[in-house]
């Protein structure tokens, strides 16, 4: 069941919001967690969140390749973006774990499978971490938060152009 809001934090919650509007402050990044690691993705990048819906698995792939699922009646390809990094591999369906569908902007039909949804972030909330080196040419930057939190910035569309990516047949 939903968590109930009293009509209090209901309308703090919708002041801080109306606040947040009036002074410009956008929140353009969206957090995601897929397995060990803490990703961000552009709003515009990130397309559209969804549970889950059941997993049809392919046969003669990768382990990370999770397989294909129909959303509204349009087929995605499903990749765990945990495993595809050598990370562990998400458990779905769970309360938490959630699909981005992210080739809506490339005309490719291709969903991301993360362990959790993190919320929304400004880039100001980073510093950049000082050792930036990551050889995946799909990772933007490298970002520390005030916790000392390691955050990747994801490119979608060089993810979705990537060779590696694309290969998901078992050879």
């Amino acid at each position: 069941m939903s968590k109930r809001l009293s009509l209090r934090e209901f309308q703090e919650n919708l002041t801080h919001r109306l606040a947040e509007a009036h002074t410009g402050e956008r929140r353009s990044l969206l957090g995601v967690q897929a397995g060990n690691e803490h990703w961000l993705l552009s709003l515009p990048e990130s397309g559209e969140i969804v549970t889950p819906p059941a997993l049809a698995s392919v046969p003669l792939t990768h382990q990370w390749y999770r397989g294909l699922v129909n959303v509204r009646g349009v087929l995605y390809s499903v990749v765990d973006l945990s495993r595809f990094h050598d990370g562990p591999i998400i458990s779905s369906p769970t309360p938490q774990a959630r699909l981005l569908l992210v080739g809506a902007r490339q005309g490719i039909h291709s969903a991301i499978l993360v362990s959790r949804v993190l919320g929304l972030h400004n880039e100001e909330d980073f510093e950049p971490d000082a050792d930036a080196s990551d050889t995946r040419p799909w990772v933007l930057a490298r970002f520390r938060d005030a916790h000392n939190n390691l955050w990747l910035r994801l490119d979608v569309p060089q993810l979705l152009s990537n060779s590696v990516f694309l290969d998901v047949g078992v050879n």
